[in-house]
């Protein structure tokens, strides 16, 4: 309910009442399953000296509610042996309905007890729309990684992660930035410090170049829309020259575009020295295959360094290839 709605609402209650001054005292208990959420008083919401309702300290008892009851829904997922996880519905304050008993306590003056209001929220994805999604390979990429670079394997399999079971409506845009997030230490990423022909990576989080650019591959291949890619400064070995997806938190990032009449499911996993990336879509999809030079199986030339030889290298200003 917007600003407007709640004056309304409150004025026209206010109405119906006797013209008398709001009592100050009154206490109201607000509940969630069985739990003391809140215990305020009536003279603590009312502004000086008048008989309405402080908006702001309104607004602010919503939100601090919603940090404690809104549940977001999950969307249906396939699981790693191929089979559909369904979805569940989420939960979030229904602020009409709290408006309403929130004001018929204000201004009735007399004590209550509010047992929080809930709306279902739906999930994006459900069993019935992925399974329609799930079955037709519109585009393909593989690259390989050394999987003896047990803290690299560990970022690149953690990003693959996140992008996998993602999809992508008509009209919509991805961002990997946005999708896999920060990478940082406190969301399990590694520090990686390698030397690949040359060239340092970034640190925590080191090879989740190597995730972005298989997915260029494979969503180029599937003739998506491209709006936002990057290539490094120098050649990277997992790709052909060219075909590379830089991508860096508050940095380059890559970004395409569903522009078709279906939405689009990516599917990512990476594991035993290789990163597969497919992209899905319904049997009604309208797409333009675009060919995609494949990617060597001969594994990438790594070099690895003790953490003082890679406080080296970025003293002497080189440039970063995750």
């Amino acid at each position: 309910m917007g600003l407007n709605g709640i004056w309304i609402a409150g004025l026209a209650i206010l109405l119906q009442q006797p013209v008398a001054p709001i009592s100050t005292s009154g206490q109201l208990t607000i509940e969630h399953q069985g739990k003391q959420l809140a215990s305020i008083e009536r003279q603590d919401y009312g502004l000086p000296g008048t008989s309405f309702l402080d908006i702001t300290k309104y607004n602010q008892l919503q939100k601090k509610l919603e940090k404690i009851v809104n549940i977001p829904p999950a969307n249906a997922y396939i699981a790693d042996r191929g089979n559909i996880v369904p979805e569940k519905p989420g939960y979030m304050l229904d602020h009409d309905q709290f408006a309403k008993l929130f004001y018929a306590y204000f201004f009735n003056n007399e004590p209550s007890n509010i047992v929080v209001p809930l709306a279902q929220v739906h999930a994006k994805v459900d069993s019935e729309l992925l399974a329609s999604i799930k079955e037709k390979p519109i585009g393909h990429y593989v690259t390989y990684y050394n999987s003896n670079n047990k803290n690299r394997s560990h970022n690149i399999s953690l990003a693959a992660k996140a992008i996998s079971n993602v999809v992508v409506f008509p009209g919509e845009t991805f961002s990997f930035n946005q999708i896999v997030g920060q990478r940082t230490v406190e969301k399990g990423y590694l520090s990686a410090p390698i030397i690949v022909r040359g060239e340092l990576s970034e640190g925590v989080g080191g090879g989740i170049c190597q995730v972005s650019s298989t997915l260029f591959n494979a969503i180029d291949s599937a003739g998506l829309k491209i709006i936002q890619r990057y290539s490094h400064s120098r050649h990277v070995p997992y790709v052909m020259p060219g075909r590379d997806a830089t991508v860096s938190w508050d940095g380059p990032d890559f970004v395409f575009r569903n522009e078709y009449n279906q939405p689009v499911l990516i599917r990512a996993f990476a594991g035993s020295g290789r990163v597969f990336v497919s992209v899905y879509s319904s049997e009604l999809i309208e797409y333009k295959h675009r060919d995609v030079p494949s990617m060597s199986k001969k594994l990438p030339e790594e070099i690895v360094f003790k953490l003082q030889h890679v406080d080296r290298f970025a003293d002497e200003g080189m440039e970063s290839m995750p």
